[in-house]
């Protein structure tokens, strides 16, 4: 090995063999990495598609509340000649918003065996039934007088959104080439992102959030699911679920070189198909072939998986990030926003376009989130957001607690609030909460159903694990963010009553043990090949991915 090859290798430590020196696939394939055109169209019809609608379906529901739930009501009492209390409908309304929460944890759990049954193409093709389905019954819901079609709707919605989550993104980075991985993969949270932001502006009074067409707004998103849906017969599957689940060997090297295009060396193939060959059996050794075929199939139950030693590490740090992401505090900063904005002048109205142009500031760093994943490593924007969090967040409790002592503090909380947004949105999540402004919600925040998908857990899952577990450990990871979320929904109010300003604490204390958590743990993935990955984590807390 000459000087050059030599610097991109790697050293790997496996339990058995010891350390291994072992050349680094990027060193070839960056030379070929380039978009192609069904790259493209599957990376823009799974976000138009899929992760819009989905991030839609978080910001639409806050604005037009007051209005909907003046409906339910009056629904309730001509069909039940029931009337609500105002601490009745509430709570109402919290299960119509929340039951969005209870879809998004079934359609996690379910991602893993619908993956690996369905294949990842076709339960892209599931997410956009449901989505439409949800969508349906959202438009009809006020012309039938059924608040239960309503709350079909929210869970259908929410089973798409638990599915969109935990199987879009494996779907991208196992479609992407190695120096592509980052930027396609991190297209379905840039598209939630996006779909939060324009269901905000879609149910402002404006446009569609008034008492005659608030179904409009909740079902605008069909028109996205259609119109992206038309090249799903043409969308490429996955290669490596074929050629390593399903053990298509000659359908898999078809479609991987659909996807790589035509002017893509033989060379480059064979290597991509090489490496698949390795990820066929648990050791790496056997070929696929008759061999392989004998051996244990590499689809790995959740059961399995939770139970496997070697992948304790990876789940933790999966888990970890995704639940931690959810109590990284952005839901507190939010509700805290439009009432920092009207403390320094702002109108109620004002204050909501203000909360609107913070989300709108997240949507802009959004974008450069692939130029990001290009040019720096995943370590080092997990870390840098994680810390950063958790200093803002500690500033900005202190200057909550003192805003109204200091004339100044409401500017200096407002500077605090757009660095903490900057800094989540570049790790953390690039999806923050949006809460209601104050005119919907004058008393308390109503339970808010939202899924964040973190920009670095997104990579996580897809190179912390080979294809077998890749399924249950997207399904756990997205458990946690959506069980960590539907935590928060239910107490925050409570805390936010009983602590005041001090909320933030907690959130800044989940901040600082991420940072600790990955700073000891979190291997370096960017540019490196899951081969190459996987032996410096599996011997769980006694691993050290860190080797020089």
């Amino acid at each position: 090995m000459d000087a050059s090859e030599h610097e991109e290798a790697q050293v790997l430590y496996s339990a058995r063999n010891g350390p291994e020196i072992v050349q680094n696939i990027n060193a070839n394939v960056r030379k070929q990495t380039r978009w192609t055109f069904w790259l493209i169209t599957a990376g823009i019809s799974t976000t138009f598609g899929a992760a819009v609608p989905t991030g839609y379906n978080i910001g639409v529901i806050n604005a037009p509340a007051n209005v909907i739930k003046s409906w339910c009501n009056e629904t309730i009492y001509e069909t039940y000649g029931t009337v609500f209390t105002e601490g009745n409908l509430e709570t109402f309304w919290s299960a119509v918003v929340s039951i969005f929460l209870i879809g998004g944890v079934i359609g996690s759990l379910g991602g893993a065996w619908v993956a690996d049954k369905l294949g990842r193409k076709r339960s892209f093709l599931l997410c956009g039934f449901l989505l439409v389905v949800g969508g349906l019954c959202f438009q009809f819901t006020k012309a039938v007088s059924s608040v239960e079609l309503l709350m079909i709707g929210r869970i259908v919605v929410g089973l798409a959104a638990g599915l969109t989550t935990s199987t879009i993104p494996m779907y991208l980075t196992e479609l992407a080439p190695l120096g592509l991985r980052g930027a396609l993969g991190v297209l379905c949270s840039m598209g939630v992102t996006g779909g939060v932001v324009v269901g905000q502006v879609m149910s402002l009074e404006e446009v569609f959030g008034t008492e005659a067409h608030w179904q409009f707004a909740l079902s605008f998103y069909v028109i996205l699911v259609v119109a992206f849906f038309v090249p799903y017969h043409w969308l490429p599957e996955s290669p490596k679920y074929l050629f390593v689940i399903r053990r298509r060997q000659d359908e898999a090297v078809n479609e991987l070189k659909r996807i790589v295009g035509r002017k893509v060396r033989d060379e480059y193939v064979k290597q991509q198909v090489e490496a698949m060959r390795k990820e066929c059996t648990t050791d790496n050794q056997l070929e696929c072939g008759e061999e392989a075929r004998a051996e244990k199939s590499k689809e790995r139950t959740l059961i399995s998986v939770i139970r496997d030693p070697a992948l304790l590490l990876p789940l933790v740090l999966v888990c970890a990030l995704q639940g931690g992401q959810q109590l990284s505090g952005i839901n507190a900063v939010f509700f805290y926003s439009v009432s920092i904005f009207e403390s320094v002048g702002l109108s109620s109205t004002d204050a909501k376009f203000a909360n609107l142009g913070a989300g709108c500031l997240n949507l802009f760093v959004a974008f450069f989130s692939p130029i990001l994943m290009a040019k720096f490593n995943r370590r080092f924007l997990a870390l840098t957001s994680c810390s950063m969090c958790a200093i803002f967040l500690f500033c900005l409790t202190f200057i909550v607690y003192f805003i109204d002592d200091v004339e100044w503090f409401s500017y200096a909380s407002i500077v605090a609030i757009l660095l903490y947004i900057l800094f989540y949105q570049i790790g953390l999540g690039p999806i923050p909460y949006f809460i209601g402004s104050g005119k919907a919600f004058p008393k308390k925040i109503t339970i808010f159903g939202t899924l964040l998908k973190p920009l670095i857990v997104l990579f996580s899952i897809s190179e912390l694990f080979e294809v077998g577990p890749r399924p249950a450990a997207m399904a756990m990871g997205s458990l946690a963010s959506w069980g960590c979320n539907f935590i928060v929904a239910m107490l925050f109010t409570t805390l936010q009553n009983a602590w005041g300003a001090f909320v933030f604490l907690p959130f800044s204390f989940t901040c600082v043990a991420l940072t600790l958590l990955l700073k000891f743990y979190l291997p370096e993935t960017r540019g490196v090949h899951i081969s190459q990955i996987v032996p410096l984590v599996a011997q769980g807390f006694r691993s050290k991915p860190l080797v020089p």
